[in-house]
């Protein structure tokens, strides 16, 4: 690697680092530079610092080619037409996945493993006992953890939140 592609590697690792530290207000800030528009008003911290990352990396590496874009330009026409369906996310999880949930301001990351998962450091069999001890209510896991089309409509919905 290069002097000026280390030099920009750096730059761009403290970018990111960076967007832990910056209050709500300076993501809003670097949302309009980046993005050349308000952040949508009710936009967790989380998530903007996401979308803000994403946005940085995106100028930094470039982002899709022209021949991507029409195809999803096009796929979202025809689904907006109902002429189309988007495909379902794939509910086979694999080992080494990680689910991330956000949930009263804190967010929440497991692990999937061969036989079962992780979080906060302890082995689970289900990721229903896992929403149970995050929301302390039974909860079904996969739907709280949105791999399923109930969590789906919820959360556009607002009622659930997940990553």
């Amino acid at each position: 690697m290069t002097d000026t592609n280390k030099s920009k590697e750096q730059k761009l690792a403290s970018d990111l680092t960076a967007l832990d530290e910056m209050s709500i207000g300076d993501l809003r800030i670097a949302w309009r530079r980046l993005y050349r528009s308000e952040a949508p008003p009710r936009l967790s911290r989380d998530l903007m610092v996401r979308a803000v990352a994403f946005k940085i990396q995106e100028r930094a590496y470039g982002g899709l080619k022209g021949p991507v874009k029409r195809k999803l330009k096009a796929v979202m026409e025809a689904y907006a037409k109902g002429e189309a369906k988007i495909p379902s996310r794939s509910q086979k999880l694999q080992p080494g996945m990680r689910l991330l949930r956000e949930w009263h301001g804190r967010r929440y990351d497991v692990q999937v493993l061969d036989n079962g998962f992780e979080f906060d450091g302890r082995s689970y069999a289900s990721l229903t006992a896992i929403a149970q001890e995050i929301t302390g209510v039974h909860w079904s896991g996969p739907r709280f953890f949105g791999l399923n089309k109930a969590a789906q409509i919820n959360s556009q919905q607002g009622d659930a939140c997940h990553d």
